[in-house]
């Protein structure tokens, strides 16, 4: 895998870039830091020159992201995002003070990437960390959030040795690559906290391997429901967070939908007030960004004569809490579904908290080309959904088309699984 010369790229659009580094490890993931860090170490500096939170789990880490994003930046200070998969496109995985990197300055930074790796190989998320980073390191942000890709110990993003690290929830998801129990998973999760910095954990059950895994490594662990307090207000009109110094907080309920939001919520918060001798946040701009912080695709509702409910549930308890919210939001019809995952999910675990939710079902798969295909996922969902209405179609439009059609005033349509599936609703919406 040679490098190209600074004359070929001078000319390469954003989507020249991204085939290109698609093409030297298709298909492929490689865990570990030995490259990248080879690479960074050619690029600049040993740090970023501002905190870094980092943001890890299974589910819960998009929600803690843009918790956090919007809790900093109420409180006035220029933030840096890195987060990933995207929905739309691929300016969304990095960000500074909220607004997406340009095609510029991402091929500009593809290209920093490029000279300085020589013949080391990189995969297309090392290639983007390395590019958000350095967008970073020109940006001089007060705050850096990194959401960790896959796993913990040996993504990408743990080349940064965060100042505080947050791992969201521990479930079902990716078992084939970080290993065949919870525990084993929350192992690897645990791998993004550091010895004397403080470690979150926003989940209240999470195994117990991620808390004692923490512990092993030195690290300060603060826990939602051990030393850091998430309770509903007295008067039923908010919640209240505390802390382990004793502090305690009357907010708001979060904007974005789900009692596990408080949780998400909870986890930013701890890992804010963790950084308070650099960057010290009034309770202004907590509530304020409580207030404020959106994630497309989690819960998205879009309301009209056939209402939209776009969701990127794609794991057993990503599903567990779609169906939660489904209770809650008790549509006034019926309920069609237009489902597509990816061929390493497991499509049974995901749709069967939701078969008694759903009236009719739109097996399909997305354009990507990791999707599962329509008729293995038939397949696959045969024992699970038996006895409830289904069709099969070879691409999402014809699903949704064939949805909508069916639908009348009242009925919700609800599109959900990967993001590719999700992205592809909500560019047929025009969003």
């Amino acid at each position: 895998m040679s490098p190209v010369t600074m004359h070929q790229t001078d000319l390469w659009t954003l989507g020249d870039w991204l085939a290109w580094q698609s093409s030297l490890t298709p298909h492929r993931m490689e865990f570990g830091l030995e490259r990248i860090a080879v690479v960074w170490s050619r690029l600049g500096p040993p740090t970023l020159g501002a905190p870094v939170i980092a943001v890890g789990g299974t589910n819960g880490k998009g929600s803690t992201v843009a918790y956090l994003e919007a809790i900093a930046r109420a409180a006035g200070y220029h933030t840096g995002c890195y987060t990933s998969p995207h929905l739309l496109s691929y300016h969304e995985r990095v960000r500074i003070d909220g607004t997406p990197a340009t095609d510029r300055a991402l091929c500009a930074a593809f290209s920093r990437v490029e000279q300085a790796r020589g013949d080391t190989p990189l995969t297309v998320f090392e290639f983007g960390t390395l590019a958000a980073l350095v967008l970073f390191v020109d940006a001089g942000p007060d705050l850096v959030i990194l959401e960790v890709g896959l796993g913990g110990r040996l993504d990408a993003v743990n080349l940064i040795d965060a100042d505080c690290a947050v791992v969201a929830s521990i479930g079902h998801d990716h078992m084939a690559l970080l290993g065949e129990s919870l525990e084993a998973v929350a192992r690897e999760k645990a791998g993004i906290f550091r010895a004397d910095r403080p470690a979150i954990i926003g989940q209240r059950d999470a195994p117990a391997a991620l808390r004692v895994a923490a512990q092993a490594l030195g690290a300060r662990v603060l826990q939602v429901g051990q030393e850091l307090g998430c309770a509903a207000a007295p008067d039923g009109a908010g919640w209240i967070w505390s802390g382990a110094d004793g502090e305690r907080l009357a907010l708001p309920i979060p904007a974005m939908r789900g009692s596990f939001q408080q949780h998400n919520a909870a986890a930013a918060i701890a890992a804010l007030r963790a950084l308070r001798g650099r960057l010290p946040v009034p309770v202004t701009a907590i509530r304020a960004g409580l207030a404020r912080a959106r994630l497309p695709g989690r819960f998205q509702v879009f309301p009209g004569a056939v209402t939209w409910i776009l969701d990127v549930a794609h794991n057993r308890e990503a599903a567990q809490v779609l169906a939660e919210n489904l209770r809650e939001f008790r549509c006034p019809g019926r309920v069609r579904a237009v489902f597509g995952v990816l061929a390493d999910k497991e499509p049974e675990a995901v749709a069967a908290p939701l078969r008694s939710l759903v009236d009719t079902w739109y097996l399909t798969a997305s354009a990507d080309d990791r999707a599962m295909s329509a008729q293995c996922l038939g397949e696959r969902l045969h024992g699970v959904l038996a006895g409830v209405h289904q069709e099969l179609h070879q691409t999402f439009k014809a699903a949704l088309d064939a949805a909508l059609t069916a639908s009348v005033a009242g009925d919700c349509l609800l599109v959900f699984g990967s993001f590719t599936t999700v992205g592809e609703a909500l560019k047929c919406r025009g969003e």
